[in-house]
């Protein structure tokens, strides 16, 4: 097999290309199966073996985008294999076989959990499904709205620095540190409010309540921004496929001979 047929295979999933569909299958459910013992504290035999054959399954993979990268990036010439290891995926896929292998200390064992982030990779599978157009909506909503909610962000960031700092200096024995304080001030934000921390004085309380209301209308503001988006792409969505539409339908224009026929 070229090597080109295992960059097609490995990185690339077309409708008409079935095995590469597979073997995009194929790795999520590895993925699934390397994840399956985090779910329990007690690791035994079955968990052991599980985790050393999704390893290998993941370091073959490895060798096998590195073998195959100068096609990911053609622009790099054989510089590119020297640029694969170095690549944000590469590093994924590098930190999520460390913690198996028996040199790593088991301390590393959370850094499994980032076996979940190479699954965005092997999702390009289903943008060949129905569904890649309503993802691609959404990105444009995201896209086209990102000043607005980056400028949300920062409000609420702000909002939550200053309730935090107010509720520290009027409640100094209620938050033990300022990292409480700023615990408090999200979770109030956020309307959750565990109860878990919480002011006894009037006047704190009162902060309290006007952080919930005006978290109430923090909140509602990314929800409005991305659903006003998502309207707007939905009827340039609609629009298209009317022009498409009234495209296809329009009546082809007749010749003068045609029309002296008539």
């Amino acid at each position: 097999m070229s090597r080109k047929r295992i960059f097609e295979i490995i990185e690339k999933s077309g409708g008409d290309d079935k095995l590469s569909s597979v073997y995009d299958f194929f790795m999520i459910a590895v993925i699934i199966a390397s994840l399956l013992p985090l779910a329990f504290k007690q690791d035994n035999s079955f968990f052991f073996v599980l985790d050393k054959v999704c390893v290998t399954i993941f370091i073959i993979d490895y060798i096998f985008r590195w073998y195959t990268a100068d096609y990911k990036f053609p622009q790099s010439g054989s510089f590119a294999f020297v640029r694969y290891p170095f690549s944000f995926m590469a590093l994924v896929d590098l930190v999520s076989i460390l913690p198996s292998l028996t040199i790593v200390s088991n301390g590393f064992k959370i850094l499994r959990v980032l076996r979940m982030i190479r699954a965005l990779r092997v999702f390009r599978i289903f943008k060949a499904m129905r569904y890649s157009r309503s993802i691609m909506i959404i990105n444009n909503v995201l896209r086209n709205s990102r000043d607005s909610l980056i400028a949300c962000c920062a409000l609420a960031a702000g909002y939550i620095l200053i309730s935090a700092l107010v509720i520290f200096n009027v409640e100094p024995d209620s938050f033990d540190t300022f990292f409480d304080a700023v615990y408090w001030a999200t979770v109030s934000l956020t309307t959750v409010g565990y109860g878990d921390i919480y002011p006894v004085s009037t006047f704190g309380r009162i902060i309290t309540m006007a952080s919930s209301i005006f978290g109430i209308a923090i909140v509602a503001l990314p929800a409005g921004i991305v659903t006003a988006g998502y309207m707007s792409e939905l009827a340039k969505e609609q629009m298209r496929k009317a022009e498409a539409k009234s495209g296809e339908a329009a009546p082809e224009e007749t010749s003068p001979e045609q029309e002296e026929c008539i």
